[in-house]
C-alpha cells in the first residue's frame, strides 16, 4: 500500500540556514493559523533557550495541508552536539529538505545532518535559501552541494537532487532565479513531487516504532512514532516490545495524530501516519508497538556514542539550599533519569549516593541541560568536563574532531600557534580573498574545552569556529588545561571595593562590591600560573585621617561575568561550578585552605 495522502520529511541544516523560519512560513501559506492568529516568530523554537540563543536544541514535528496532502514536518537541530535528535527522526521521516545559505554554502555541520540522511536512504531535496541576499551566489553554491554528496558517498539517485530558490524571510520559493517572488507554492509542488510517500502493508500486524517522547501533566507519558505496518485503533489492546527484550500487553488509552501545532484526538491511524499514543507508563525512544498477533519489533538506530562527560553533585558549599526548590540527591537522582528517557544521546552514571555522571555529546548539549535544570529551580554543582577514553588492544584512544576555522589573515597565526599547542593538526588553509582564512584541523576533543574564549580574544572577535566528531585515534599526550591559577577569597563575607581593589592587583576579578563569598570562592583569575588567596572583604581601618568616603576615589576595573559555557571552560579539575537559579558561582572542590594544601602536596608527592 502506497498512501499517496502523505508526505513525510525532516528539514535538516547548518545553525542558522533558516530550517525554524521556513517551517513559519509553510505553516502560515498552509492555511495552518486563522487569518486573525497573532503567531509570534520561530514558533517552533518552543523552549525558552531555543528563542534565547536562536537555535534548535530539540527535534519538533508540525504537519500542514496542501491540496489534500498532509506533510509532516519535523525541524531539526543543526548543531553536532544534538546529533542524537537528528539520528533518531531519521526513522520517521521519507526525504530530507537540505537548506542551504545562498551566500555561506554547505558549512560543517551541512555535512553532519547530511550523512545521517543519506545513511538513512533517503530521498533528498536542496533549497538554496537566503536568495536574497546582497552577495548571493546561488550557483556556486550548488556546486559545492553536489562536492559535498560525491565526498559523502551518495547513491546515482540522491545525485539527482531537485533544486528550489527561496527566501524564508521573504516567503517565497523558485525554480529558477528569474521565476517570479510570490509565495512558497513551488516548494510545497516539490515536496509532492519528489519526497516519496510512505509505503507498508496495511493489513500486516501493527509495527509501530517510538522515536520521540513528550510528557504531559495531566496525561503522563506520550510516545510519537511513525507507523511501519498495520493499523492502529484508539483501545486497543497491543503489545509493548521493549528495547530490553521485555514484551508486555497494553492498551492504548488516546491516540492523536498532528495538525499545525497541535495535538489532535483520534480514533484510528494506519501505515505512514505519524502518531501519538498515550496510556503506556515505561514507553521509551526505541521501544515497538506490535499487534498481539505478531510481535516483530523493529531495531533502533544505533546512536552515536557520547564523547564528553561531567560530574553533577549535591551543592555543598555554605550557600547552599539558599536560591534553590530542589536541592537533594533524590531530586537531583530523578531529574537526570528522567531526562535520560528522552535525551537518547545521553547516557547516566551513579558515582555515589550525591555523585552522578552525565556522559554526552559536547559541552553545548551538557550545558543546555545544566541551564534548563537551573530555570526548574535546581540547585547542584558540576565539575570540569572530561572526554572519554577508550581502552583497546592497540593501547588508549581518545576522540578525535575535525575543526573548522574562519579568521582574520592577520590571526591566522594565533590560531594555528594555539591549535599547535593543544597537540592539533593542520589539514587545510585557504584565503577566502575577503581579508578572511579557511583552516582545517584534527585535534584531540580535550584540546577545544576551553579554547573558545581564547579564540575570539585571538580574532578580536571576528573569528568562526566550528568541529564535527571524527573518530578515535591514539592518545597524544597531556595538554596544559590552564595557564593561569584562580584567586580565592581567603575568607567569607560580603565584598568591598577597598579589598577588591587590593586583589586586583593580583589578577582578573570576577565579582562585584557586595557580592557575598565563602571561603574557597574562586573570585578572579590569578596573573600567577598558581592559585593565589585574596582577601576582597577586607576593609579600610577607618583613622581621624583616612575616612569612609575615600573608597569613593579607588578606582575598580570592571569585572569579568562569565556565562555558563565560559564558567565551565575556565574552572580546572580540582574546582567546580556551582548551579543555582539565581546565581552561577565558581569554587574550589575543597573549601577549606589548609585541607586543600595539604590534598594538593599528597597528589604531587
Amino acid at each position: 500500500m502506497q498512501r499517496k495522502d502523505i508526505r513525510n520529511i525532516a528539514i535538516i541544516a547548518h545553525v542558522d540556514h533558516g530550517k525554524t523560519t521556513l517551517v513559519d512560513q509553510m505553516l502560515k501559506q498552509s492555511g495552518t493559523f486563522r487569518t486573525n492568529e497573532i503567531v509570534e516568530e520561530r514558533v517552533m523554537d518552543s523552549n525558552s533557550l531555543e528563542k534565547e540563543r536562536g537555535i534548535t536544541i530539540l527535534s519538533k514535528n508540525t504537519a500542514v495541508s496542501y491540496k489534500d496532502v498532509k506533510i509532516n514536518i519535523f525541524d531539526t537541530p543543526g548543531h553536532a552536539d544534538f546529533g542524537g535528535e537528528v539520528e533518531r527522526i531519521m526513522q520517521m521521516v521519507d526525504g530530507v529538505l537540505l537548506l542551504v545559505d545562498a551566500f555561506e554554502g554547505p558549512m560543517p555541520q551541512t555535512r553532519f545532518v547530511l550523512q545521517k540522511a543519506l545513511d538513512s536512504g533517503l530521498t533528498p531535496f536542496v533549497v538554496i535559501n537566503k536568495i536574497d541576499r546582497p552577495a548571493a551566489r546561488a550557483a556556486e553554491v550548488i556546486d559545492e552541494v553536489l562536492d559535498l554528496f560525491i565526498d559523502l558517498d551518495a547513491t546515482d539517485e540522491q545525485l539527482e537532487f531537485p533544486v528550489i530558490y527561496a527566501s524564508a524571510v521573504g516567503g517565497y520559493a523558485m525554480l529558477s532565479e528569474e521565476d517570479e517572488r510570490t509565495d512558497l507554492a513551488p516548494l510545497f509542488e516539490g515536496i509532492l513531487d519528489h519526497i516519496p510517500s510512505p509505503q507498508g502493508d496495511d493489513e500486516d500486524g501493527l509495527q509501530l516504532l517510538i522515536s520521540t517522547i513528550d510528557y504531559d501533566k495531566y496525561i503522563g507519558r506520550i510516545g510519537i512514532g511513525k507507523i511501519m505496518r498495520g493499523k492502529v485503533a484508539k483501545g486497543e489492546t497491543v503489545v509493548h516490545a521493549r528495547t530490553t527484550g521485555d514484551f508486555v500487553n497494553v492498551k492504548i488509552v488516546n491516540l492523536y495524530n498532528f495538525q499545525g501545532l497541535k495535538r489532535v484526538e483520534i480514533d484510528t491511524a494506519t501505515v505512514g501516519d505519524i502518531v501519538a499514543i498515550s496510556g503506556i507508563s515505561e514507553i521509551s525512544i526505541g521501544d515497538t508497538i506490535c499487534s498481539i498477533d505478531k510481535v516483530d519489533p523493529l531495531p533502533f538506530v544505533k546512536i552515536d556514542d557520547p564523547t564528553i562527560s561531567m560530574n553533577f553533585m549535591v551543592n555543598d558549599s555554605p550557600f547552599a539550599g539558599r536560591e534553590g526548590t530542589f536541592v537533594t540527591s533524590r531530586h537531583l537522582k530523578d531529574r537526570l533519569e528522567k531526562e535520560m528517557l528522552s535525551n537518547v544521546a545521553m547516557g547516566l552514571e551513579e558515582l555515589s549516593a550525591d555523585s552522578f555522571k552525565v556522559l554526552g555529546r559536547g559541552e553545548l548539549h551538557l550545558s543546555i541541560l545544566i541551564e534548563t535544570m537551573r530555570r526548574e529551580g535546581y540547585e547542584f554543582a558540576v565539575s570540569r568536563p572530561q572526554v572519554i577514553m577508550k581502552k583497546t588492544e592497540e593501547g588508549l584512544m581518545e576522540p578525535m574532531e575535525k575543526l573548522f576555522v574562519e579568521a582574520p589573515e592577520e590571526n591566522a597565526s594565533a590560531v594555528i600557534e594555539k591549535i599547535g599547542q593543544r597537540k592539533g593538526e593542520m589539514l587545510n588553509m585557504l584565503p577566502t580573498g575577503t581579508g578572511m582564512m579557511k583552516l582545517e584541523f584534527r585535534v584531540p576533543a580535550r584540546g577545544l574545552i576551553g579554547y573558545r574564549s581564547e579564540f575570539l580574544t585571538d580574532t578580536k572577535g571576528y573569528g568562526i569556529f566550528h568541529h564535527l566528531f571524527d573518530g578515535y585515534d591514539h592518545y597524544k599526550g597531556e595538554i596544559r588545561a590552564r595557564t593561569r591559577g584562580s584567586l580565592i577569597a581567603f575568607e567569607g563575607g560580603t565584598s568591598v571595593a577597598y579589598g577588591i581593589y587590593n586583589a586586583q592587583e593580583r589578577g582578573r576579578i570576577f565579582i562585584h562590591p557586595g557580592t557575598e563569598v565563602y571561603e574557597g570562592m574562586v573570585v578572579g583569575e590569578s596573573s600567577r600560573l598558581e592559585d593565589i588567596a585574596v582577601n576582597v572583604c577586607k576593609r579600610k581601618q577607618l583613622t581621624n585621617i583616612r575616612s569612609s568616603g575615600a573608597d569613593d576615589a579607588l578606582k575598580l576595573v570592571p569585572p569579568v561575568v562569565f556565562s555558563l559555557e565560559q564558567s565551565l571552560e575556565f574552572i580546572a579539575d580540582d574546582e567546580l561550578v556551582e548551579i543555582t537559579p539565581k546565581n552561577i558561582r565558581l569554587r574550589k572542590r575543597i573549601l577549606d585552605k589548609v585541607t586543600r594544601e595539604r590534598a594538593q602536596r599528597k597528589t604531587q608527592g
